[in-house]
């Protein structure tokens, strides 16, 4: 029960939508339910007419079942079907042969009907699921994605809804439709015999004990296939993304050894979790073969009349049914009940950078942006340290250090993708944090050597540096980008899909469509991170012109690896621990002979 009060405390705020439907669902596996029931008295009914009755015809007889619930029913069942001994009409011909088909029908379309009203349901209740957990996910900082697994994320979204989708479509029916099953069935027990129902009932004890014990096993078994899954996942992903490598390495062997070891541990999980689960139903067989076996000497003890013994056993024979149902929906609660623990934590998040609760609307940059002794750090030592800097509107601010000094960290600062630990960052002197994140970002475009293209077309993947650009404004983009030329070139021109990362298309042509992309967006701030870094040197050459031509009329941050492309920066600091080491032009920091200097003789650049 605690597991069901768990996922029902979970699942039903994303049920209420579709509260209808649901409705309808639970409405029809009652009337499953009661069928059972019926069907249990309608077989007594049919074997007490085969026996021989003194009934004169037309009368109704005092003992039987019909009789019972009432006089106009019992004359109802005289007429339709017929009885032993007595003239047999057309009529009676059709009801002995549909009574129980009718019934089966019933019983079996009311199944379908609520079987498929809470798929309906649950389908679309896990979809909701799914797009809040990724809604979460887009809402949540950088420094969250730091600390995760790609592996535990995919979870979250496929592994932890499907496992409560398998709970709710299954579970929330039989929830409904079991325990009425069950209730009706001996309901029609006691109608034929009470005695004989109080001493089957006796066994019930004996099968709901294995199934709490299994319960128990494989929440513990549940929740070490989850942590093992994540890790495989994780792997998966890593060693497709790392393909390169791998087969530049020859690390083929150590992948699959790594993968297979995963695998087996996840093998050994799965198994130790259908042996308990599948236990199970055997367990439960076997005691209710038991009382029936118990139940046939009572009745040949206590000269029990044939139709009693036939309703009774048709009774006894399906009971066993919702009580297995049953126990694999206690199985289903238990691993749902860990995903929800999980999925609710998740949802419980809240990003470290933090959305203003009533921000006013921004207005375009017109003085600059100013950091005031701004500090970072990552829950460990500073990353920054009293950073203080001026970039008044359309100045051009190159950043240099060596690899960790904090150039990385100080330019995620400026579209929030991390707040500072302490100090301010100021638009035009208001705080970055009274400013809506997503209506900073549309302001700035960032292009970085890590270019991502998605497997979609050269014209999708452009167009995302302002959706609902038209097909002119993409192209127009791309002919700033210099890449209108190579694009026209490829099988199916703009309609060409790059593949997955962008495969499809060399270093530099990923590097243009990342700048049509940022020409597309034409906002007022451009942040370049280490834009040309993995390119090669003709490349490098015919990208940096593309680079040159999109800085004019902007604001400009910019990390270089190759400091001769900050040689056109109005002003160039230089990071060191986290800190500024040197502040100044690039010729001003040649001649310094400092650290700059030093970087730069390592380029084979010097002073003139």
């Amino acid at each position: 029960m605690n597991q069901l009060r768990r996922v029902l405390a979970f699942g039903l705020p994303f049920l209420r939508p579709y509260r209808t439907r649901f409705l309808a669902a639970v409405g029809l596996a009652l009337f499953f339910g009661v069928s059972n029931g019926a069907f249990v008295l309608a077989t007594k009914t049919l074997f007490e007419r085969l026996s021989p009755s003194p009934v004169v015809v037309g009368q109704v007889d005092p003992q039987s079942l019909a009789t019972r619930f009432s006089r106009e029913f019992a004359e109802i069942m005289e007429k339709v079907l017929p009885r032993s001994g007595q003239p047999i009409t057309p009529l009676q011909i059709a009801g002995a042969v549909l009574f129980l088909p009718l019934l089966m029908l019933l019983r079996s379309g009311t199944s379908y009907l609520s079987a498929y009203c809470m798929s309906w349901v649950s389908t679309r209740v896990v979809r909701d699921m799914q797009l809040r957990v990724l809604e979460k996910l887009h809402s949540l900082s950088l420094d969250y994605f730091n600390k995760s697994t790609l592996g535990d994320l995919t979870t979250h979204i496929s592994g932890d809804t499907r496992r409560i989708f398998d709970a709710m479509n299954n579970g929330f029916s039989d929830l409904i439709k079991e325990p009425i099953t069950l209730l009706s069935i001996l309901a029609g027990m006691v109608m034929i015999d009470a005695k004989l129902t109080l001493a089957a009932i006796v066994i019930l004890p004996l099968v709901t004990l294995p199934i709490l014990i299994v319960g128990n096993r494989l929440k513990q078994i549940a929740r070490k296939s989850i942590s093992v899954g994540i890790s495989q996942g994780s792997g998966l992903i890593e060693a497709l993304s790392g393909i390169r490598l791998i087969k530049a390495y020859g690390l083929e062997k150590f992948q699959l050894d790594r993968y297979r070891d995963e695998s087996l541990k996840l093998v050994n999980l799965e198994v130790k979790k259908t042996q308990a689960g599948k236990l199970v139903n055997p367990v439960i067989e076997v005691i209710s073969t038991l009382g029936l076996g118990v139940f046939i000497i009572v009745v040949f003890a206590t000269n029990q009349s044939v139709s009693d013994f036939v309703g009774f056993l048709t009774g006894l024979i399906m009971l066993p049914s919702p009580v297995k149902r049953l126990a694999q929906m206690h199985i289903d609660l238990v691993s749902a009940t860990i995903s929800c623990d999980r999925l609710e934590i998740f949802l419980s998040l809240s990003p470290s950078v933090q959305e203003p609760i009533a921000p006013t609307p921004l207005i375009p940059l017109s003085k600059g942006l100013h950091l005031e002794k701004v500090c970072l750090d990552y829950g460990h030592d500073h990353v920054l340290k009293e950073i203080s800097l001026e970039i008044p509107k359309g100045f051009k601010l190159g950043i240099a250090g060596a690899s960790g000094s904090g150039k990385s960290s100080l330019i995620n600062l400026l579209p929030r993708f991390y707040a500072p630990t302490s100090g301010k960052i100021l638009w035009d002197g208001r705080d970055l944090s009274t400013i809506q994140s997503r209506e900073l970002r549309s302001q700035i475009a960032l292009v970085s050597q890590d270019v991502i293209l998605f497997d979609a077309s050269v014209a999708e993947n452009i167009g995302l540096g302002r959706l609902g650009a038209t097909r002119t404004e993409i192209e127009e983009a791309a002919r700033k980008a210099f890449a209108y030329d190579f694009i026209k070139a490829l099988p199916k021109g703009y309609e060409t899909r790059v593949g997955e990362r962008g495969v499809m298309l060399s270093g530099g042509q990923k590097a243009r469509i990342s700048l049509a992309r940022a020409f597309l967006r034409n906002a007022p701030i451009l942040i370049l991170d280490e834009a040309t870094a993995a390119l090669d040197a003709d490349s490098e050459t015919e990208v940096q012109k593309t680079i040159d031509q999109l800085e004019e009329g902007r604001t400009v941050v910019c990390i270089a690896h190759r400091l001769s492309t900050l040689a056109n920066m109005d002003e160039i600091v230089v990071l060191d621990g986290g800190r500024i080491a040197e502040r100044g032009t690039f010729s001003a920091l040649l001649a310094n002979k400092s650290i700059f200097a030093g970087m730069a003789a390592q380029q084979g650049i010097s002073p003139n």
